[in-house]
């Protein structure tokens, strides 16, 4: 049976301004209505179209690509709406460029509007719809009516015998305007939801509609799914626009008809319009938009003519390596020895350049390569390397990362698994003051149309949504207060989690009807997107324009682009994702060193070079075991510092087990691992074989490589196939799980292990896995710890200088900072306007110069106006001299006043 009925016009809670509709609920209750297809058009955005598309594929209904947006009137006026449906890709890629356009046109959030100009440009591919009685035809049937209803009808019948009388001219006109731009692909919504002037506006409509032979559909205007989520739905327009629910202009705005009706429900509303009904199906025939899913588009790195990408690849990795082999083999081994080492570097980079190559990532590779390269060329302190990306033997070999996997055991399948396809993830630390210009690098070199950042949506939290719902319903305050305070605070709690945890949340709310009607009418909110950010860390790079991909969109403050899919939703339309993570600890490193090799170099000293640090310092070992460790990278929290004295590290492999045991869950472990190290419980490694992989932790699978390394060696799995293992442990799926114990202990007893034992140490592992942690991570985070650790102890006032200079936004810390100098016995000298620059430095000599930018009400424009004036004119005299020289603009009362009080003047 033909289905009778399609929506074509759905507000998802993507519509931040008006709509509610959670996409799971939309695709789930579409099926369940025996719907074959739904379009989700929210307003000037596509915000949702992957999770939508995806939902849709699941729940086996046709997913219409649409949106809701303005478009500049004919007349000049108020912008009106319309909707445009994507029927073919290109299509979608017209109406990707259309809103990304409007998006990045300096306009606010809410006020994106699309020139009428634009379309007659790009319209191939798109179906569009009048926008009902809101839209310009709306409007402008409106404005023709009189309220003589006779001559009215004498005009529309004179309309419909070819005439055009003067009123009907302007509608009859802006729709043939309309049919040109969208030949046989134009609408003219009707809808019947209750509002007032509707049925009037869809009679002259279905009279426009005969005498320019144009097509009518039908559609709800969805912004819920239930009748019962209206009072919940105005509730979220009011959060968004700070109304209360009393606000009388919002009578009429909206109808309780609003929600996804069924198609028996829609056939009864217009069955005197059953065309209407029957073009919501054709028009999602006509629509075939298949989006590209799992298939990755890398920018083009550029290769020499006679090079192939794998090849050039392979020239840079292999290059890189014999850089690094002059480092890494002994001079003083044997011949023989130096071969064997070598040939296990060479074998495994062989390894890793197949997977890539086979994986088609070459590219990948060499576009981190020359970013991380350009950056230390550059000047900007790029970190060791954090993630999973530090077991890649190739990344080593190209710089990218600077810990050698085969030192640390590092596992390569870890990072990129020839089983599991998916895009390699390099996450980078780069210096804070430096991160920017590497993102500016990359947009110059790619184009800034290939070139964004990633967008985030901000939810309605527990917490807040309980606030907001109390204000809209113009609930006392102190009511509020009191049961949001009730709520638990957790980044990840939730109101039924609230309940479950709190005695006194349910208490109270069973005492109070009004805290009733908060929780209420909250649930039904709670978790709904509300707002949209900017990713700190996310950047996409796209081989042409991103809009071929990916819609586009303006931050908030109207800056820097982002697009509009959120980070997930990027990977999986094929865009290639890079963190550039902004680490203030490599600014204080950096800081530190230039300082200390700036005297080094006046007393003919070589310089210190902290890559190249020994990492066994029997000083270092000594401070991190008293926990001196204030400002110390990973270390310097009350409770690491309670940790690091039980443990006493006394080695590198010791500072790497710490960053992985102080997290939540691997801290149960603490207790073992303590006693083990000290000799006070004994160090089982579970079977013989595996003491090699067990051995710097005590026994205890810390990481998440061990698991992989003890399935390998146990029961005989690949490290792919290990890799696809632990992953397995860590989402506890039960069937999975079973056919993976079934697997290893058929393994394990092949190779000789009593089936108890193996049992035994699968249990293990499965415990263990969702506590491993990942260890090249740790490994690179030990190692900053220790370059700061160990600038700390032998640059004390240098590394504490920086220290206070990254810490001066937050009085707090530079005050914590303070207590430490104290400590160190180190002085620092009181704030004063003739010797203190911006920043905290040494003066060579033990002590510490005042930085006067962390003077609160001071400014750095006006350290740098003073600093400017000292150096020309020598220092102040007194503080008439100070006010004498001093621009007003620059240093102002407030500024004034705070020298002063500061004691620096």
């Amino acid at each position: 049976m033909k289905p009778s009925f399609v929506h074509l016009r759905v507000h998802s809670e993507y519509s931040l301004s008006d709509g509610m509709v959670r996409i799971d609920a939309l695709a789930k209750a579409c099926a369940k209505a025996a719907m074959p297809a739904v379009a989700l058009a929210d307003r000037s955005n596509l915000f949702a179209l992957v999770k939508f598309y995806r939902a849709c594929q699941e729940a086996g209904v046709k997913p219409l690509v649409a949106a809701d947006v303005r478009v500049t009137a004919a007349d000049g006026k108020e912008p009106r709406p319309l909707t445009l449906i994507a029927s073919t890709d290109a299509g979608y890629r017209n109406l990707c460029e259309l809103i990304s356009r409007a998006c990045t046109n300096g306009q606010a959030q809410g006020e994106e509007t699309i020139a009428r100009d634009w379309l007659q440009a790009s319209s191939a591919g798109l179906i569009a719809l009048s926008g009902g009685w809101e839209g310009e035809l709306g409007a402008a049937l409106s404005a023709s009516r009189r309220t003589d209803e006779s001559a009215l009808a004498q005009e529309w019948q004179a309309l419909a015998e070819g005439q055009t009388p003067a009123r009907l001219e302007e509608p009859l006109a802006r729709l043939r305007e309309w049919q040109a731009i969208f030949p046989g692909a134009f609408y003219l919504e009707v809808q019947r939801t209750g509002r007032t002037g509707e049925e009037a506006d869809l009679a002259d409509t279905v009279k426009l509609a005969a005498a320019a032979d144009c097509p009518l559909v039908a559609t709800n205007d969805v912004r819920f799914i239930k009748r019962q989520d209206f009072a919940a739905y105005q509730a979220k327009v009011c959060i968004h626009e700070t109304r209360t629910l009393d606000d009388a202009s919002l009578a009429g705005r909206w109808t309780a008809e609003q929600y996804l009706k069924s198609g028996k429900e829609m056939e009864r509303l217009f069955q005197d319009l059953p065309e209407a009904l029957e073009n919501t199906w054709e028009i999602a025939k006509r629509c075939n938009v298949q989006l590209t899913l799992g298939k990755y588009f890398l920018p083009d790195y550029p290769v020499p003519e006679g090079e192939t990408i794998e090849s050039l690849l392979e020239g840079a990795a292999r290059e890189g390596l014999e850089a690094r082999l002059q480092a890494i083999l002994d001079p003083a081994a044997s011949p023989e020895a130096q071969a064997q080492q070598r040939q296990r570097y060479e074998e495994r980079l062989a390894f890793e350049l197949g997977v890539i190559n086979k994986m088609g990532f070459p590219g990948y590779f060499l576009i981190v390569m020359e970013f991380i390269g350009w950056a230390k060329q550059n000047d900007i302190p790029v970190g060791p390397g954090r993630g999973s990306g530090p077991g890649s033997l190739v990344a080593y070999a190209l710089r990218i990362t600077d810990i050698d996997p085969l030192e640390y055991d590092l596992l390569f399948e870890r990072f990129l698994n020839p089983e599991r396809v998916s895009l390699p993830d390099f996450d980078i630390d780069f210096c804070v003051d430096g991160r920017d210009r590497v993102v500016q690098h990359v947009t110059e070199l790619y184009g800034r149309e290939a070139v964004s950042q990633i967008i985030t949506f901000g939810t309605m939290a527990a917490r807040l949504v309980v606030r907001d719902v109390a204000r809209v319903q113009g609930k006392p305050f102190g009511l509020a207060d009191r049961l949001a305070k009730l709520v638990p605070y957790h980044p990840d709690m939730t109101l039924e989690r609230a309940l479950k945890e709190e005695p006194e949340l349910k208490a109270f709310i069973d005492g109070s009807e009004d805290a009733q009607e908060i929780m209420a009418m909250a649930f039904q909110l709670e978790g709904l997107v509300r707002n949209t950010g900017c990713h700190p860390a996310g950047v996409v790079m796209a081989p042409t324009r991103l809009t071929d991909y990916a819609p586009i969109c303006a931050g908030s403050a109207g800056g820097s682009l982002m697009t509009q899919f959120n980070m997930g939703d990027v990977e999986a339309v094929g865009l290639v994702k890079f963190d550039f993570l902004g680490l203030s600890t490599l600014t204080i490193i950096n800081n530190t060193v230039k300082a200390v090799n700036a005297r080094r170099e006046q007393a003919g000293e070589a310089p210190i070079a902290i890559e190249r640090l020994e990492l066994d310092d029997p000083a270092v070992y000594q401070d991190l075991q008293a926990a001196r460790t204030i400002a110390i990278f990973q270390l310097e929290s009350p409770g690491m510092r309670d940790l690091m004295t039980k443990v006493k590290p006394s080695r590198f492999a010791d500072i790497v087990a710490l960053v992985a045991l102080f997290r939540p869950g691997p801290l149960d472990l603490a207790p073992d691992f303590i006693k083990r190290k000290h000799g006070e419980a004994p160090v089982d490694y579970l079977h013989p074989s595996l003491k090699p992989v067990l051995e710097e932790t005590y026994g205890i699978m810390l990481y998440q490589e061990q698991v992989m390394q003890i399935a390998q060696i146990l029961a005989g799995y690949s490290l792919a196939d290990a890799d696809l293992l632990r992953r397995a442990m860590g989402k506890k799926k039960p069937e999975e799980m079973a056919q993976q114990r079934e697997v290893f202990v058929a393994g394990a007893v092949g190779k000789g292990v009593p089936e108890r034992q193996a049992e035994h140490i699968f249990d293990l592992m499965e415990k263990f896995a969702g506590y491993g942690f990942n260890k090249p991570h740790s490994v690179c985070y030990a190692l900053i710890a220790y370059q700061t650790a160990w600038l700390k102890r032998h640059y004390p006032a240098d590394f504490m200088a920086a220290s206070m200079s990254s810490a001066m936004p937050n009085t707090d810390r530079v005050m914590a900072h303070l207590d430490d100098c104290r400590g160190l016995q180190l002085q620092v000298l009181p704030p004063d306007a003739n010797t203190g620059g911006y920043r905290f430095q040494a003066d060579g000599q033990g002590r510490i110069v005042y930085g006067l930018g962390a003077i609160k009400g001071l400014g750095a424009g006006a350290v740098e106006s003073l600093v400017a004036s000292r150096d020309q004119q020598g220092p102040f005299t007194d503080l008439y001299d100070f006010c004498e020289r001093m621009d007003p603009r620059r240093v102002n009362r407030q500024g004034l006043k705070a020298l002063i009080d500061a004691g620096a003047l």
